[in-house]
């Protein structure tokens, strides 16, 4: 029967030729859209996490309530000896030590009178450790537009925008005054071993990148940090390992009532990740629904315009003796090989296309100018498992439904008209 079917399909182009284009439309645009919107939210994500949130944040529960200030005043204290812990007791991730902090920072001229001043925001991350993979989590090395990363300590980035705007360049010299941990000012010189572009707007206009030792001899923060962040050691955030991890710790006895000890909290319970987590994990199956919609409309038009010309090709088989569920099955059958046929080319074409999106990007800096969102700049598509099979729910689904919609005018031939119909 199927191969009757694939023959009868095959000889009439007419009929298979318009769903099949249609269906490849639907299945190649349900699948890039599947993925673009996953690269950009997952890239996202790994902003996010990678810069400010990690997969596990540990912090006093003091700091933790005034997270957004960075009030170092209420950082832990005795970091060292923590991450060590923390690395015995859970030595699926990777634990590091962040400080961060904001500041104004002086540049001076010739005459060491200040010629320029701007305010900035700073991370101190672990930059001169052999081991450390703070620089690969910041995407360092691919970000350096003019001079070269810190090698010593003394050396820091910033960001290029913010070095254009003032004619900062590498090996200039500024001044960077903050608040120590005590409260007291702080005055430290330090050397712009590069400029970088992070790939968003809301740290390319003013960020500053420093080793976790300057910062901490500059603010008095000494065997100090306000925040350890952990990292699952396979890069992906587990939220069940998390909740087990978070739970375990902060259930510990006689620290509850301390304002200074430290709590873990997740990544899914930080600046609403909850709900951004939830909109990732839906809007796959909103965008399927949306397509099976759409599409079922189209081809159940396009079904009905078929069944009406092939009125007479029902009448016919039904004259001939031919049980109106066997004509209605094989309409059924016939929407399979066409949804089949449709999604393998959209997908196959929307791979393709999604790739190229994945390699190359599609800048949206325009848009992103005033943001303060930690965003990509240049959103890529990521082509997932998923991203192979997703297109083959909406262009089956909505090709059989279209057929078994349009198909329901079979039961409506009256077969005492046929002869007459078939007379003129």
């Amino acid at each position: 029967m199927i191969r009757f079917l694939l023959k009868g399909l095959l000889n009439d182009k007419s009929r298979s030729l318009l769903p099949v284009i249609v269906v490849s439309i639907g299945v190649l645009l349900t699948v890039v859209m599947f993925c673009w919107l996953k690269g950009i939210i997952g890239e996202s994500l790994r902003m996010n996490a990678n810069f400010n949130l990690g997969h596990l944040k540990v912090m006093t529960r003091a700091y933790a309530n005034d997270e957004e200030q960075m009030p170092n005043d209420l950082a832990i204290m005795g970091s060292d000896k923590l991450v060590t812990e923390l690395k015995t007791d859970f030595p699926d991730l990777d634990w590091v030590e962040r400080i961060r902090f904001g500041g104004l920072i002086d540049f001076p001229d010739q005459k060491g009178e200040t010629r320029a001043q701007g305010p900035v925001v700073g991370w101190a991350i672990d930059l001169l450790s052999p081991h450390s993979r703070e620089r690969e989590r910041f995407n360092l090395e691919n970000s350096i537009i003019s001079g070269r990363l810190p090698a010593k300590p003394g050396e820091v980035l910033i960001s290029d925008l913010f070095a254009t705007r003032f004619q900062v360049k590498p090996g200039d010299i500024f001044t960077l005054f903050g608040t120590t941990m005590e409260g007291g000012m702080a005055f430290k010189n330090f050397i712009v071993s590069g400029t970088i572009r992070f790939g968003s707007s809301a740290l390319d206009r003013g960020a500053v990148i420093a080793d976790i030792s300057d910062v901490q001899l500059a603010l008095g923060m000494n065997d100090a940090a306000g925040e350890l962040l952990g990292f699952f050691n396979t890069g992906n955030y587990d939220n069940g390992k998390a909740i087990s991890i978070t739970t375990a710790f902060n259930a510990r006895p006689n620290t509850k009532n301390d304002e200074y000890s430290p709590i873990i909290v997740s990544m899914r319970d930080q600046a609403g990740m909850a709900e951004y987590l939830d909109y990732v994990d839906a809007i796959g199956s909103v965008m399927v629904f949306v397509f099976i919609v759409a599409m079922s409309i189209v081809l159940w038009n396009a079904g009905l315009l078929g069944g009406l010309r092939r009125y007479n090709e029902f009448g016919v088989r039904l004259a001939m003796g031919e049980d109106k569920d066997h004509i209605y099955k094989t309409l059924i059958y016939e929407g399979i090989l066409i949804g089949f046929t449709g999604s393998v080319f959209g997908t196959a074409l929307g791979l393709v296309i999604s790739w190229y999106l994945q390699s190359v990007g599609l800048n949206i800096s325009g848009i992103m100018k005033n943001s303060s969102l930690l965003m990509p700049l240049v959103a890529r598509a990521e082509i997932t498992t998923a991203a192979w099979y997703i297109g083959f729910i909406p262009g089956l689904f909505s090709m059989v439904l279209g057929n078994a919609l349009s198909g329901i005018g079979i039961y409506k031939r009256q077969t005492a008209q046929l002869f007459k119909e078939l007379e003129t």
